[in-house]
C-alpha cells in the first residue's frame, strides 16, 4: 500500500511540474502572439456578420510594429485596387496599385461593429447622403460604424455595412459610395493583412504547433514549442488567387477572390489533401476567414484545414468551423546556433546544464533562441527546455533559469573581419570557449589572447526561406522577365538560404538561381553559386547582410538594390 500510495504521489507531481512548464511557456509566447490576429477576439459569426471586441493587450505597439489595437489590412475592390487615404486632403478613393502605407487601414472594433483608421489616424466615415469622407478623428463621429458581412461564395471577402445608414460600402469609378442595400461585386473588398507573412501556425484546438512531418511529405500539428525552421511557414497572399499552373479562364474565375498558399521552409505548398505540392494548384488555394480574433482556411470546396487523426495531418474535411478548423498565427522570434571559432564545433547544452562547445551536428539542443530586451539593448538566450543562458558565479556559462535575470543578459557585437559575432556577459566580460568546450566570460576583448576564443560563427535557423523588406517595400524581381531584384516591391521573392562553413550563407532565388551582387545591383541568374554573405543580427527582426568581401548589402534610391560600403551606421537594417 505504501509503494502504491509513492507511486500515485510521484505521476502526481510529474504531471504538475510538466504541467507547469507548459503553461510557463504558454504563458511567455502568448506575449508575442499573433501578428495579424492576436488584437481581437470573442468576434461571433452570427448570420454571416463578424462582430469583434478588443483583447485588452499590454500595449499599443507589439515588437515587429503591428498596431496590437487592431488589424492592419489592406482593402481590395473587384478591380483589384486598394482602398487608399491620399496624403493631402483626406481624399480617398479605390486606385491604390499595391500596398503600401497610404493603402494600410487599422481595424479597431467593438462587440457589434468595426471602425477604420487610415494611416492619418482618421475614421472612414458616411454622411447621410451616402457620402464616403475620411476625416474624423473620433469613432464615435456619426456614421463611423461599420458591420462586416462574409460573402457566401467562399472567397473570403467582406462587405461592410453602415451601422448609421445601413448601406453598403462600394467603390465605383473614382468614387466610394454608401448607397446600397444589399452587396453587389462592387461592395466586396478583399482582405489582404498586412504584416511579415511568416509565422508559427498554433492550433486553437489541439493547443500544438504545425511543423514539417519527417518524411518531409506532410505537415503535422503535434509540436508542443515551435522549434527550429521545420515549424516556419510563408503565408502567401494572392490577390487574383491565380496558382502557379493555372492559366484557364474557367479555372481562374472559380479560384477568383484573394486567396492564401501556405508554403513549407522545403519550397513546397500544402494541397487541401494534406499533401505537399512542388508548385501551388488551385488545391493549394485557400480563403481566410477570422472567427474570435483566429484563423480558418477554407479551400476551394468549401472544406476547412484541420489536424486529422493520430498523426495530426493537416488537410481539409469539415465543411464547418469548430475549434479544430482554427489557428493562430504568431511571431516567429529568430532562433540560432552558434559554432565556436576555436575547435568548429556546435555550441550545445546536450550534455546537461554547462554551455559547451562541443557538438558536430545540429539539433533542437543546439538551437537558441534570442529574445531582444527593448531597455538593455541585450539579448536573452533561450534553449529548447525553456532555460536561459545565464553567468554563474564563477565566470562559467550554465542554461539551468527558467527565470530571467541581469546574469542572463548578452551584448551581441558583431565583428568588422570575418563575420563572426562575440558575446559580452553582464559581468563586462567576453565570452571564450576553452580547450575542453565549455564557455566562460573571462575574456577582456574578442581579440584578447588566443583571437579565436571569443568569436562564433552564427547561424539563423528557423528561416530557411527569407523575406526581405525596407522602408521602400519588400525585395522582389524588378519584372516578371528580368532576373534583377528591387527593394521597392509590393509583392515579395521567397529568398532560399543554403548555409556553408564558417557562417557563410548563399541565397538562391525561386528560379533555381543563385544571387549574384555587386555594386551596380542583384541579380538572379547565376548557375554555381558564387557570392556568401553573413547574416547579423541587430534587432528582434531586422538583420544587416554582409558580403564575405565585408560591404553590406544596401537599398538605394528608387528601389536600387546593391553592395554598399563597410560602415555598418550607413548599412540597410532589413526586416526580416
Amino acid at each position: 500500500m505504501l509503494r502504491l500510495l509513492s507511486c500515485m504521489l510521484f505521476a502526481f507531481i510529474s504531471t504538475e511540474i510538466h504541467s507547469q512548464w507548459r503553461n510557463k511557456w504558454e504563458d511567455k509566447t502568448s506575449k508575442r502572439t499573433s501578428p495579424f490576429f492576436g488584437h481581437f477576439c470573442n468576434a461571433d459569426f452570427h448570420r454571416g456578420i463578424v462582430t469583434m471586441q478588443n483583447n485588452g493587450s499590454e500595449s499599443g505597439s507589439s515588437e515587429n510594429g503591428v498596431d496590437r489595437t487592431g488589424w492592419t489590412v489592406g482593402l481590395i475592390n473587384g478591380k483589384f485596387k486598394y482602398l487608399t487615404a491620399e496624403t493631402f486632403g483626406f481624399k480617398i478613393n479605390a486606385n491604390g496599385a499595391s500596398l503600401k502605407k497610404k493603402q494600410l487601414w487599422t481595424l479597431e472594433g467593438s462587440e457589434h461593429q468595426v471602425f477604420l483608421r487610415s494611416h492619418l489616424d482618421r475614421y472612414l466615415a458616411v454622411d447621410q447622403f451616402g457620402n464616403v469622407t475620411c476625416e474624423a478623428e473620433d469613432p464615435s463621429d456619426p456614421g463611423c460604424a461599420f458591420q462586416i458581412q462574409l460573402a457566401s461564395d467562399g472567397s473570403g471577402r467582406w462587405a461592410l455595412k453602415n451601422v448609421q445608414r445601413g448601406y453598403f460600402l462600394g467603390s465605383s469609378q473614382d468614387e466610394l459610395k454608401c448607397t446600397a442595400k444589399a452587396p453587389g461585386e462592387a461592395e466586396y473588398w478583399l482582405v489582404h493583412l498586412a504584416a511579415r507573412p511568416q509565422v508559427n501556425l498554433r492550433s486553437a484546438g489541439r493547443k500544438r504547433f504545425a511543423h514539417l512531418s519527417a518524411a518531409q511529405d506532410e505537415i503535422h500539428v503535434d509540436a508542443p514549442v515551435p522549434w527550429g525552421e521545420d515549424t516556419l511557414f510563408t503565408l502567401e497572399f494572392r490577390p487574383a488567387a491565380t496558382a502557379d499552373n493555372d492559366n484557364s479562364a474557367g479555372n481562374r474565375a472559380k479560384s477568383e477572390g484573394g486567396h492564401y498558399a501556405l508554403h513549407t521552409c522545403n519550397n513546397k505548398y500544402l494541397a487541401r489533401d494534406g499533401k505537399l505540392l512542388e508548385s501551388c494548384t488551385r488545391d493549394c488555394l485557400y480563403a481566410a476567414e477570422f472567427h474570435a480574433g483566429l484563423l480558418a482556411l477554407r479551400d476551394v470546396h468549401g472544406a476547412y484545414l484541420a489536424p486529422i487523426g493520430s498523426k495530426a495531418v493537416l488537410k481539409s474535411r469539415s465543411t464547418t468551423v469548430t475549434r479544430d478548423e482554427l489557428f493562430s498565427l504568431e511571431e516567429s522570434l529568430p532562433q540560432a546556433s552558434f559554432v565556436a571559432a576555436l575547435n568548429q564545433r556546435y555550441v550545445s547544452v546536450k550534455q546537461g546544464v554547462d554551455v559547451t562547445a562541443n557538438q558536430d551536428e545540429i539539433s533542437g539542443h543546439e538551437t537558441f533562441q534570442l529574445e531582444f530586451d527593448r531597455v538593455t539593448k541585450r539579448w536573452y538566450i533561450r534553449t529548447m527546455q525553456d532555460r536561459y543562458w545565464s553567468l554563474e558565479a564563477g565566470g562559467g556559462i550554465q542554461a539551468s533559469e527558467h527565470k530571467r535575470s541581469s546574469n542572463a543578459l548578452f551584448d551581441l557585437v558583431w565583428q568588422p573581419e570575418d563575420g563572426t559575432v562575440a558575446l559580452r556577459a553582464n559581468n563586462g566580460k567576453f565570452l571564450a570557449t576553452k580547450r575542453s568546450g565549455h564557455l566562460y566570460a573571462n575574456a577582456d576583448s574578442p581579440s584578447s589572447g588566443d583571437s579565436d576564443v571569443s568569436k562564433y560563427y552564427f547561424y539563423l535557423m528557423n528561416r530557411p526561406v527569407l523575406v526581405l523588406r525596407c522602408e521602400q517595400g519588400f525585395v522582389g524581381p524588378k519584372s516578371a522577365v528580368s532576373p534583377k531584384l528591387e527593394c521597392n516591391k509590393a509583392g515579395y521573392e521567397t529568398i532560399r538560404v543554403e548555409r556553408c562553413e564558417r557562417g557563410v550563407v548563399r541565397f538562391k532565388g525561386q528560379n533555381g538561381k543563385y544571387w549574384h551582387a555587386d555594386s551596380e545591383g542583384v541579380t538572379v541568374d547565376a548557375d554555381a553559386a558564387s557570392d556568401g554573405f553573413y547574416l547579423e543580427l541587430r534587432e528582434p527582426s531586422r538583420i544587416c547582410i554582409k558580403c564575405t568581401d565585408g560591404r553590406y548589402l544596401t537599398a538605394g534610391k528608387n528601389g536600387a538594390l546593391r553592395l554598399g560600403e563597410t560602415d555598418y551606421e550607413t548599412a540597410t537594417k532589413w526586416e526580416f
